[in-house]
């Protein structure tokens, strides 16, 4: 037996076995990617890869995990990093994501990803089946446990309607923003722009970022505004249900400023001429917003995400509604974007290393859901590591 970390027994962590012959990469050491390559390290072989030196010296000296320093921008860098690996982790920057799977693809690896890229996943399918390759993506909490939810649901009954609420936010609410960002400020603010698709009564409909705002009054919280943003992914493609949005969570205000901030320009992506120097304003913003929405070391968030699966089932109307809400875990350090991100992709790692889940090619998580065992034992995970979705009927 290898003793976890002393912060992670008294969390009470099951105890596992070393399987030091599985080796899995984790590409990225941002706060998320630095959670999961501690999370994996007392089963597996680990090796943690960012172009970060001091992020990458910590995982070493403090955790014992295996480090590689590259540049994760270079398709050449990420071939040769992985080229060893038994499973992948993807945590890169969304821009960077699409990239990076098509390379471990092409390696012919197995991988879980969290990265969140722009561009359709399905389009890598062909390919992954191709190389073999079971490559689950959107793998974190929503995209991700969302997902996971209305894939099981959806093999139990005729879901007319599924419904996600999800943010995260910190406890202090500071000005101007009332906000922090657990990744990339650029990730975050490419959400406040890029068009919302959902589906009403059958339709796929498009709807601007930010907009039908409404309050929620939600327990531990207090009151919170919801608004549209393109967060069904896949799930327009594989889940033939007549009515599906998602909303994101902010503290109320939030949605004003951004509006501000957006209709003014300062999340374009076209390119202008500064003083002779050529610069997209998103990412100025983005380089401007890093250390205003940084979290602090220790600093108390949370994570709160509502999912409501509504349909008939053996004749019945049933409606099946689970609440998380999760804060940061002072024991470990892991902010609580992390934890509920991160022990998701872990959950799907120890199924592909288990044999639990076996799909080639592109599965989101509604499909590793859809299977036999994955949803009860994605719970069970999660439930050891202390993040609990509440359910009520």
């Amino acid at each position: 037996m290898t003793q976890l970390p002393l912060p992670l027994l008294k969390k009470g962590y099951a105890m596992e076995v070393k399987k030091a012959h599985t080796r899995i990469v984790v590409l990225g050491a941002g706060l998320v990617g630095k959670a999961m390559a501690i999370d994996l390290k007392d089963s597996f072989s680990v090796t943690s890869v960012d172009i970060n030196a001091s992020v990458l010296s910590e995982l070493k000296e403090e955790y014992e995990i295996d480090t590689l320093e590259a540049d994760l921008s270079s398709s050449a860098a990420i071939a040769d990093a992985v080229k060893d690996a038994d499973i992948v982790v993807g945590a890169v920057p969304g821009h960077m994501g699409y990239d990076m799977l098509k390379t471990v693809i092409e390696a012919g690896k197995p991988i879980v990803d969290i990265s969140f890229f722009d561009a359709d996943p399905f389009e890598l399918d062909e390919l992954a089946k191709k190389h073999d390759v079971t490559a689950i993506v959107d793998c974190g909490v929503a995209p991700g446990m969302s997902n996971l939810i209305l894939g099981y649901y959806n093999q139990k009954m005729e879901v007319e309607s599924f419904e996600c609420y999800v943010g995260g936010l910190p406890v202090v609410r500071s000005w101007p923003y009332e906000y922090k960002a657990p990744f990339s400020p650029i990730d975050v603010l490419e959400e406040y722009t890029r068009p919302a698709r959902i589906r009403e009564n059958g339709k796929d409909v498009v709807k601007k970022a930010l907009s039908e705002p409404e309050y929620l009054e939600l327990e531990n919280i207090g009151t919170l505004e919801a608004f549209n943003t393109d967060g069904l992914r896949t799930l327009l493609k594989t889940m033939n249900i007549p009515n599906m949005k998602e909303k994101t969570l902010r503290y109320p205000g939030h949605i004003y400023l951004m509006r501000v901030l957006r209709d003014s320009g300062f999340f374009s992506q076209e390119k202008l001429d500064v003083g002779g120097t050529s610069v997209r304003p998103l990412d100025v913003s983005s380089k401007l917003l890093f250390d205003k929405w940084r979290l602090e070391e220790g600093e108390d968030e949370f994570t709160v995400m509502l999912v409501s699966v509504e349909g008939n089932e053996e004749g019945e109307k049933k409606r099946y509604s689970y609440h998380l809400f999760d804060r940061n875990d002072p024991g470990t350090g892991f902010s609580s974007m992390a934890r509920t991100t991160g022990f998701t992709c872990t959950a799907a790692v120890h199924m592909l290393a288990e044999g639990i889940y076996t799909r080639k090619g592109i599965s989101p998580p509604e499909y590793v859901g859809a299977e036999e065992g994955c949803f009860e034992y994605m719970m069970k995970y999660l439930e050891q590591r202390d993040v609990h979705y509440r359910l009520s009927k």
